[in-house]
């Protein structure tokens, strides 16, 4: 047997060679291939902030994330628990449970009753009334587990998906994928409660090992960027001079050395600090909202400054929105007053804790995904409510509060691409202790969160040490497709 190829095979094969490599090519156009490898975003190092496509068609362009900080109790406001009102003041059954922090006591009913809400009557409590008015638009994650049991590594947890520090954030990673609608702003912008920092403070918007253009940018409404505006004695002309000079500087170093980005990435960092000097003093001056706005949120109220102060940061959020940027996480609850003080961390008195902390929460946060709504920005803009982990449903022994708990809790999505009626994934057991039906890991949700903006989880890598580094880390997940519009 001749063992070359005749003219005819060799023909033969090549025609269908083309053939398979043309059909590949079709397939993967019209996303009907199974997605292999890492898909790393192509970067510019002089424009690091630019807009870039995602691995396909997205549902949103943006996400506004609200955090609450040291973890809000489930059974006291989204998950109704029949039961817990049923065996009032009684041991749970099947004994005790392992818990954080000190020996379990017996099943506590809510601390408000629970009311049907809305045109597809989902039960909600009345601590959080006007967030209840707007479950016909939520999507509820009943289901959810975390990692953890500890605040600061919850927190780290729910925004990086790892709870060890040294980890991007999810807006870091959006920011990296996606770049910004506005190079004005930055893409990425994390909102501190009023009364300070969540517990694992910068992780939760930390860039770690992604490059630190793409870390969020902290600031609120009555704390704007420090250092922003120029020093006294510093004219606008001595300013601008200084910069430029810094500039020519800086190019003619780029251009005797191309190849180094982290100098084109602080040019674009410079060029961009410049121009928040001239757009974040007017998006943080909130006098030109209309009074019926800052009403609605409840800015205005002069007997509640922590409300009022939490009020100006979702109008800033809603104003950012509005902007273009493309991650904005608002956190309600801050560890600078101590243990559930300032925070849901309901241990000893939640009874008295948590209704001055819905009080904050409630109004201003309903009123930013009304107002997400009512202008319009809901169609390409994903809403996410998210805490640490859950509570137990039953009070600590010699305490007035509920312990941590991880095995179950409730987190919201809604808006652009998410199933609305109030539906919802995943269920806990009769009393609300653990995720029993559909259990949804926070590398489900992140997956999830991802592929509403266009992005494959698996597929957004970024290269250490020899590993490709995912938000979803190495344990299987998937996405949550019944929350998919």
């Amino acid at each position: 047997m001749n063992s070359f190829l005749n003219r005819r095979t060799f023909l033969q094969q090549t025609v269908h060679g083309l053939s398979s490599i043309a059909l590949l090519d079709l397939l993967s156009r019209d996303q009907l291939l199974a997605a292999s490898g890492p898909i790393r975003p192509i970067i510019d190092p002089a424009r690091p902030f630019a807009a870039r496509k995602p691995h396909f068609a997205p549902k949103a362009k943006r996400v506004v994330m609200v955090f609450c900080s040291g973890a809000l109790s489930h059974v006291d406001t989204f998950d109704y628990k029949p039961a817990l009102f049923k065996y009032h003041d009684q041991p749970m059954p099947g004994g005790n449970v392992v818990t954080f922090q000190g020996e379990q006591g017996n099943l506590i009913k809510p601390l408000r009753d629970f009311k049907p809400r809305g045109q597809s009557g989902k039960m909600t409590s009345d601590l959080l009334p006007k967030l209840g008015g707007c479950v016909d638009d939520f999507f509820f994650c009943h289901g959810m587990t975390s990692k953890t049991n500890t605040h600061g590594p919850g927190e780290t947890f729910m925004s990086t998906g790892q709870t060890l520090e040294g980890f991007p954030s999810a807006g870091a990673w959006v920011n990296y994928a996606l770049g910004t609608e506005n190079e004005n702003l930055p893409s990425y912008i994390a909102i501190p409660d009023p009364r300070g920092n969540p517990q694992a403070a910068g992780n939760n918007w930390s860039a770690a090992f992604l490059p630190a253009a793409y870390q969020g940018t902290a600031f609120n409404a009555e704390n704007p960027i420090r250092f922003l505006a120029r020093p006294d004695g510093i004219s606008a002309s001595t300013d601008k001079a200084t910069a430029d000079f810094l500039k020519r500087l800086n190019e003619r170093h780029l251009e005797k050395f191309p190849g180094d980005s982290e100098l084109a990435a602080r040019i674009a960092s410079y060029e961009l600090a410049a121009k928040m000097q001239m757009t974040v003093p007017a998006l943080t001056d909130l006098s030109s909202e209309p009074a019926h706005v800052l009403k609605m949120y409840g800015a205005d109220d002069p007997t509640n400054t922590v409300k009022a102060g939490y009020a100006k940061n979702c109008i800033l959020a809603r104003r950012l929105c509005e902007q273009g940027v493309r991650f904005v996480q608002v956190f309600n609850g801050a560890y600078a007053m101590g243990e559930g003080v300032g925070n849901w961390d309901g241990h000893k008195t939640i009874a008295t804790q948590y209704p001055g902390h819905a009080e904050v929460l409630d109004q201003p946060t309903a009123a930013l995904f009304l107002d997400l709504k009512q202008r319009g920005l809901l169609a390409d803009t994903l809403f996410v409510f998210c805490t640490e982990f859950g509570r137990m449903p039953t009070f600590q022994k010699g305490a007035s509060g509920r312990d941590h708990n991880p095995s179950g809790f409730t987190c919201i999505l809604a808006g652009a691409g998410v199933q609305t009626g109030a539906k919802h994934h995943g269920e806990t057991d009769e009393f609300g202790w653990r995720a029993a039906v559909d259990v949804t890991s926070v590398y489900d949700f992140h997956a999830t969160i991802l592929h509403l903006l266009g992005l494959d989880h698996e597929r957004l890598t970024f290269r250490l040490n020899g590993l490709d580094q995912k938000l979803t880390g190495v344990e299987e997940c998937h996405v949550v497709k019944s929350i998919l519009a």
